[in-house]
């Protein structure tokens, strides 16, 4: 909010994220919800970047229950993002989910979340501690293993990670479709991949969108996206002219 006003508004570190690691110009999408007409934006993507908020997907997208007391919603980002996600798989559009964007990738698909990932028993807390500076609560966290054989530890030449962490949420039911990339010592799915995708498709919970060129995982990661990004504006291109 701005005052009385509702904005929409993206935090500098993505764009940032975007611009230098991944080589791309971004545009704020505006959550307008069942306003939004999904195919027409998409047709001038070269690709879906999925951001973090404060705000949680609500738990009726994924039959979660009750909800817990004074917990953040955004229900026009909800109906705007589980649309684009679906879409965007469906016609190639690389998707690139950070924290909140894997949870509604995960629930797009017909995941489900942990609403307090820190109550479930054998959990850690992943919260971010709000008595530390920002950078502070944006240092590493907790280390992660990944997949052998994966995606991620192909593309990283890694076996395990360590990552920041700032997310109350977690996901809980994998949706059908998606294959684990990443996984924290307590359980938590920390990335995912969509297994059938025609290009580019993976989430991750932690935030790489931070100093990602001072992490080599992080630059991998956006680079990789970009060039999936590249591929599709040179196909779009071809297409137009054609």
């Amino acid at each position: 909010m701005d005052g009385a006003w509702p904005t929409h508004s993206v935090g500098e570190k993505y764009i940032t994220a975007i611009t230098d690691a991944a080589g791309a110009v971004p545009f704020l999408i505006p959550a307008l919800g069942p306003r939004l007409d999904v195919d027409a934006v998409l047709a001038q993507l070269d690709g879906l970047f999925l951001t973090g908020s404060p705000s949680n997907v609500e738990p009726h997208h994924y039959a979660g229950g009750p909800e817990p007391l004074n917990n953040l919603k955004d229900p026009e980002r909800d109906v705007t993002t589980l649309a684009l996600i679906r879409r965007a798989l469906a016609q190639g559009v690389p998707l690139f989910a950070v924290c909140r964007g894997i949870q509604e990738l995960n629930v797009a698909l017909g995941g489900s979340l942990h609403q307090e990932l820190h109550v479930v028993d054998g959990r850690f807390d992943h919260r971010s501690d709000k008595t530390k500076t920002p950078v502070e609560r944006y240092g590493d966290r907790h280390p992660v293993r990944l997949t052998a054989g994966g995606y991620m530890a192909t593309l990283l030449q890694a076996e395990t990670l360590h990552v920041n962490s700032l997310h109350g949420q977690g996901l809980d039911r994998l949706a059908q479709g998606l294959v684990v990339e990443a996984v924290a010592e307590d359980g938590t799915i920390e990335a995912a991949r969509v297994a059938d995708a025609a290009t580019f498709a993976l989430g991750v919970q932690w935030h790489p969108e931070f100093k990602p060129l001072t992490n080599r995982a992080s630059t991998l990661l956006f680079r990789a996206f970009g060039e999936a990004c590249s591929v599709r504006a040179r196909a779009r291109q071809v297409t137009l002219v054609g």
